[in-house]
């Protein structure tokens, strides 16, 4: 993990050691990503910085030459001409990725808005707290050590602003709840660096007044006086005039009892979760659904995908392994709940209890969090304002209860699985029948004798049937069974993606802003359910048995569970044929035992 740091000396720091950047221009190039970390900067403005003056015509190689100096420093053994992690290539441009705790300047930013929280809600104690831990990270001028006349760019100069407006924050909230002694070192840091700032010098004069100390606040008054005289020929302008004249006339009194210092809040270290579940090696198939995801979640106003489907149908395995293949997306943490919408034997997860889980995950103590689900959910979204990073929602079944858990960040994102299309309140909600979780009984046998093929039967019908809820009272139409007769038509096979009845329209979560994608699931189709058979038991062994291997996938339905259990028993007995498997689960034995009452 690297530390940057660009409030003052420019540096770069691995494992406590410090970083040699190269070469003037190659240090500016990276203090000018550093000032917006994770935002492209377009290479006119690289080159606007690097070169005050009219650039050479070799600019841009130059700049792409630093670029890949970086990029060796920041990640040692990269390959040539790799991209890497760090410091990305954008259409005209480059971009520095970092995480909120790597870079000083991200951190010293959601002090600052913390700070300016406080303030707004007449809680000035907290807001100097979240100032001074703010200005703490200030060490000098911003960038220093770069040549000046690239210090001197706007862009620079504009972070310089930024930290004097914090210490005028600090000291307007200190000076309200009389805890200036807590903001005079950094004021006088800040006066000292821009002796000419006079809203800075006015609130110095304030809070040595303020602190006892009247002569020194005259004697800063008359320093900036004559130095505006000296260098512009102006007298002190209105506000300082003012702080001056009520320290003249005894207006700003030192408090008599010297208040107790507020321990000052310690920067709590940016928690990145990374809570996914493991993905699926053997993972095959769902390249449509995977580039409708990517498809989804490019939109800038995607803030959640739901994507449903019936029991065994693969929604985690697919919402898993996109998360991992997209988890770059999201440097500030990978999140998975739980939600147990579909749970027989006990109920979903509370939204409250939820909430908690969540907000310890990123760091946030117990003792702090508020109660109710309102405070809840809005301390959530709060944490996660400022914040890239992706929430997987497992198993939801309820839209009320689903409400708070979506941050409305718009660096977030979050996929959620559900059974239903959760359908808005003004619809009847689809009503999900309790799952079975024991497996076919043809499945735990353990005799490994070949057995002579039967005619095919419904019995994988009930396997699909307790692997899988309904809607309503009517089963899916699976094709899972054969025609019963030679004269009968099969039954028409599911499309890959069914349409839904639900309204493919946004749903209405709360918030308003917050736009949920729908994404329902079908069945894969042959190939892909022949495709997930050779990747989990061999490609040798489903080619050597094709009819077996068609009748397996037409009696599972195409059901990824389906197949998956199939597939385990064929792996524990590999000299076990797979038409003999495939007999199994056509046996008219186990057709004449009610699945529900196997034991």
């Amino acid at each position: 993990m690297l530390r940057f740091e660009v409030l003052g000396p420019l540096r770069v720091l691995r494992a406590g050691a410090e970083l040699d950047l190269g070469f003037p221009q190659a240090r500016a190039l990276l203090g000018l990503l550093l000032l917006r970390p994770g935002r492209p900067v377009g290479m006119s403005g690289i080159i606007d910085v690097l070169w005050p003056g009219p650039p050479p015509a070799c600019a841009p190689n130059t700049v792409r030459r630093h670029v890949g100096a970086l990029r060796r420093l920041l990640e040692p053994g990269l390959p040539p001409r790799a991209p890497g992690r760090r410091l990305l290539g954008r259409t005209g441009g480059y971009l520095l990725e970092a995480a909120a705790d790597e870079v000083d300047v991200l951190r010293f930013r959601a002090l600052t808005r913390r700070g300016l929280r406080a303030a707004a809600t007449a809680r000035p104690e907290q807001a100097v707290r979240h100032f001074t831990g703010a200005l703490r990270l200030w060490r000098g001028p911003v960038a220093g050590g770069l040549p000046e006349p690239v210090r001197a760019h706007p862009r620079f100069t504009a972070v310089d602003r930024e930290v004097v407006r914090t210490a005028q924050m600090a000291a307007d909230a200190a000076l309200l709840c009389g805890r200036a002694d807590q903001v005079l070192p950094i004021l006088r840091r800040a006066s000292a660096m821009d002796p000419s700032a006079e809203p800075l010098a006015a609130r110095l004069v304030l809070a040595l007044a303020a602190c006892g100390l009247q002569a020194e606040a005259l004697a800063a008054y008359e320093a900036v006086r004559a130095g505006l005289a000296a260098r512009l020929g102006v007298a002190p302008g209105a506000e300082l005039a003012a702080a001056h004249a009520r320290v003249l006339r005894q207006q700003v009194r030192p408090a008599r009892r010297r208040l107790p210092a507020a321990p000052a809040e310690p920067v709590r270290p940016f928690v990145r979760p990374d809570q996914l579940p493991p993905g699926l090696p053997v993972f095959t198939g769902r390249e449509t659904e995977l580039a409708e995801l990517d498809a989804l979640t490019e939109e800038a106003s995607t803030r959640a995908v739901l994507i449903s489907g019936p029991a065994g149908i693969g929604k985690t395995t697919l919402a898993v392994h996109w998360a991992h293949r997209a988890a770059d997306r999201f440097p500030d943490g990978r999140l998975h709940l739980e939600l147990g919408g579909s749970a027989a034997r006990r109920a979903a997860l509370d939204p409250a209890e939820a909430l908690r889980r969540l907000l310890a995950a990123l760091g946030v103590p117990a003792r702090t969090m508020p109660t109710g689900v309102p405070a809840l959910a809005a301390r959530y979204r709060e944490v996660l304002s400022d914040r890239r990073a992706l929430v997987l929602l497992d198993d939801a079944a309820c839209a009320s209860r689903l409400r708070p858990l979506l941050p409305a960040a718009p660096g977030c994102l979050t996929l959620i699985t559900s059974r239903s299309p959760l359908l808005p309140r003004t619809r009847p909600p689809a009503t999900l029948r309790p799952t079975d979780p024991r497996p076919h009984p043809a499945l735990l046998r353990t005799d490994p004798r070949p057995r002579s093929p039967h005619p095919p039967t419904a019995d994988v019908r009930r396997l699909s049937r307790d692997l899988r809820p309904t809607t309503g009272t009517r089963p899916l139409p699976l094709p899972l069974d054969p025609p019963a007769t030679a004269n009968a038509r099969p039954p028409a096979p599911l499309p890959r993606n069914p349409p839904s009845t639900a309204d493919t329209r946004p749903l209405p979560l709360d918030p308003p802003t917050t736009d949920v994608r729908p994404l329902p699931l079908g069945l894969p189709t042959v190939a892909e359910a022949r495709a997930l058979l050779a990747r989990r038991i061999g490609a040798a062994r489903v080619a050597a048995e094709p009819a077996a291997v068609e009748e397996i996938i037409q009696r599972c339905g195409r059901l990824p569970l389906a197949l998956a259990l199939v597939a385990a028993r064929a792996v524990s007995r590999r000299e076990f044929p797979l038409g003999a498997l495939a007999a199994d689960l056509a046996d008219p034995v186990l057709e004449a035992e009610p699945f529900g009452r196997v034991r």
